[in-house]
């Protein structure tokens, strides 16, 4: 048998050195309107993606639905009234912020879509007379039809239209590029960013990015508490490689973070647990407000919010008498009663009345014209739906106007975990940042998942556009700063190590063990000695571990450089947990040595930062960012009157 060959140059050893005015690590959603805003204006763009932009990240394969874009020409609600109300969903533990910017300018980056050549209305008429259809806009809207805040959109065209618009604008793309390590200097007595490095994932080269500000764009962290590793691939909601490298590289540079000790209950998985995501009946995001039925073909009841059993399948979408909008989607699990949508009744209360499982969700029982919206434009265009759920199925005789579709576990959610079994799903923790989304670190900023309480594709977009403009006009008046040179040559030793160690570690090996850490000593239940443990662990893996890694390509150097990323998230996620001396029913968090739920002296964002081998806490009131609307203005004023390009 002839040995397979690598089918790529080798380019160990060599180095590539590339300078620009804005930096974008991330190639996602986030990091291309980060990088199309700060190439309007004129700048020297490059792009850091380890994979290839045209459809990387987690909007790479589709997205369906566009939230709360509340300057959509048909919107009947406020940027303000939204970003409020989300900020109060959460009990104020939430990005005012940036769910602001998501509100006011979410619908901003979809025309800019559209002009990029991205579909987001129904142009053939194919759902003409639709009650969720505007007739002289052809826009489509999702959950509350009434007041018309969230878009459904054909988000399969979204990333080949933006690469299409990079290549235009001139931005430079590092595709198959993974960003590894910040680069720092100090100026006039603070820390600044001064670019970063990377590594080519096919050859190995490696190349120094010098820049003027640095755009963090990369993913939320991910494979923390579930990983099998003979179980991985389409049962992973976002791509495998988003796995929080980012974080990771803020964390070893001391950037600082909020809320990374919330816990989210997970949804989908690498852990083999899960079906692939929207493939089994529910009645959630993509599949709301899908038809219920129990094991016999009795209809389950959707109830308003005040209790009220639902006759139609139109009354689903619209807000009970007496409330203006509810809140549905993205990190909108479980809406306080103001907010709250239309929603079957909760479980037990099914079982007490006679429900029987399995469950199913019956599009057949819907009108046609909802069916088709659910099944094949948001079943199709939503995540990794196209091929291995719309495709698949319809290939193997689904059809959803005779069939049903079963909802496996006890709930409505395509599978069931325990406790303890979750992922930084909803809006997890991230960087905290100000009103310019600017990290701690001068020139350095925030964007899409790695800022805390991120959301959904139109967060990163707005987040993202905004990031990369005010990254922009800082670098406008700012000149490359000279940085240590062995800051280069440590993290090359580093990134190669695993290469030298012929017979070792794998990286799925570290991975699960990781997973198994913290699990056992950071899962439902957390308490100090526990969280200590775990601790202890991580730093015994780091001695004893790391340095028998071993890795044989430069895919799998890859792979072994995300597992040490994860392995620094898992302890700036332990160390966090430490810090809040309570529990929190808002941030899903439990100690058994603190057990006062939410007391007024912790009711605060609590941030953490590692400075020279130690961890720092830091004290920010809630709403820190003062009035949404009115700081929002003072700080856009150019882009308000610049025509919000």
């Amino acid at each position: 048998m002839s040995e397979i060959k690598w089918p790529y140059a080798n380019e160990f050893g060599k180095e590539e050195n590339i300078e620009c005015d804005v930096l974008v690590l991330g190639g996602g959603m986030a990091g291309c309107f980060a990088a199309i805003a700060a190439a309007r204006r004129g700048l020297k763009v490059v792009v850091v993606e380890k994979g290839a932009v045209k459809r990387s990240g987690a909007a790479g394969t589709g997205v369906d639905h566009w939230e709360s874009a509340c300057t959509n020409p048909c919107s009947k609600v406020t940027a303000k009234e939204i970003a409020e109300a989300y900020v109060d969903e959460q009990d104020h533990l939430s990005n005012g912020i940036a769910h602001y910017i998501c509100c006011e300018e979410g619908w901003d980056r979809l025309a800019d879509m559209e002009e990029f050549g991205g579909k987001i209305r129904d142009t053939e008429d194919e759902f003409k007379g639709a009650e969720f259809r505007d007739e002289a806009t052809k826009l489509m809207f999702a959950y509350d039809y009434e007041n018309k805040f969230t878009l459904r959109v054909w988000g399969k065209t979204f990333k080949p239209a933006m690469h299409d618009e990079m290549e235009r604008l001139g931005i430079k793309i590092c595709d198959y590029t993974e960003a590894t390590s910040l680069l720092t200097a100090e100026a006039e007595g603070k820390k600044r960013g001064a670019g970063a490095i990377g590594m080519n994932v096919h050859t190995g080269k490696i190349t120094v990015f010098h820049a003027k500000s640095t755009v963090l764009a990369m993913s939320r962290p991910a494979r923390l508490w579930l990983f099998n590793p003979d179980l991985t691939g389409l049962c992973e909601f976002r791509p495998m490689q988003s796995i929080g490298s980012g974080h990771s590289m803020g964390w070893r540079a001391g950037m600082e973070f909020t809320m990374m000790e919330k816990s989210v209950r997970a949804e989908f998985s690498a852990a083999g647990s899960s079906f692939p995501p929207y493939s089994t009946g529910n009645n959630h995001n993509t599949w709301y407000a899908a038809t219920m039925v129990d094991s016999r073909g009795v209809e389950i009841p959707y109830l308003d919010r005040d209790g009220n059993i639902l006759k139609t399948v139109s009354e689903r979408y619209h807000p009970v008498k007496g409330q203006k909008f509810f809140l549905k989607g993205g990190v909108i699990d479980e809406p306080k009663y103001e907010y709250r949508g239309p929603e079957t009744m909760p479980f037990d209360e099914l079982m007490k009345r006679g429900y029987k499982l399995p469950f199913y969700a019956d599009l057949s029982r819907m009108p046609e014209e909802e069916r088709r919206v659910i099944w094949g434009m948001m079943i199709g265009n939503e995540g990794k739906t196209k091929v291995p759920v719309l495709d698949y199925y319809e290939n193997r005789g689904f059809d959803p106007a005779k069939h049903a579709m079963q909802v496996y576990g006890t709930g409505w959610t395509s599978a069931s975990f325990s406790d303890d079994e979750r992922q930084l799903f909803g809006a997890p923790g991230g960087i905290m940042h100000d009103w310019d989304l600017k990290t701690n670190i001068e020139g350095i900023y925030a964007s899409g998942d790695q800022l805390f309480g991120s959301d959904c594709a139109g967060f990163a977009a707005a987040t993202g556009y905004y990031a990369g403009r005010k990254s922009a006009e800082w670098a406008k008046n700012e000149s490359l700063i000279d940085y240590d040179r062995s800051q280069v040559d440590e993290e090359i030793e580093r990134l190669y190590a695993p290469m030298y160690v012929e017979k070792g570690y794998g990286w799925k090996e570290l991975n699960f063990a990781l997973a198994k850490c913290m699990k056992n000593y950071c899962g439902a239940i957390k308490n100090e000695a526990l969280l200590l443990q775990g601790l202890d662990l991580l730093k015994s893996y780091r001695e004893e571990v790391v340095p028998q890694l071993s890795a044989s390509n430069p895919h799998d150097l890859m792979r072994t450089h995300e597992v040490l990323d994860i392995m620094d998230v898992a302890e700036m996620v332990m160390e966090s947990c430490r810090l809040r001396k309570s529990s929190s029913k808002t941030l899903c968090f439990t100690r058994s040595d603190y057990p006062e739920m939410d007391p007024a002296e912790d009711h605060h964002f609590i941030t953490i930062r590692r400075e020279n081998g130690k961890i720092v806490r830091g004290d920010v009131e809630l709403d820190y960012f003062g009035d949404l609307k009115t700081e929002y203005e003072k700080h856009n004023q150019d882009y308000i009157e610049g025509g919000r390009k």
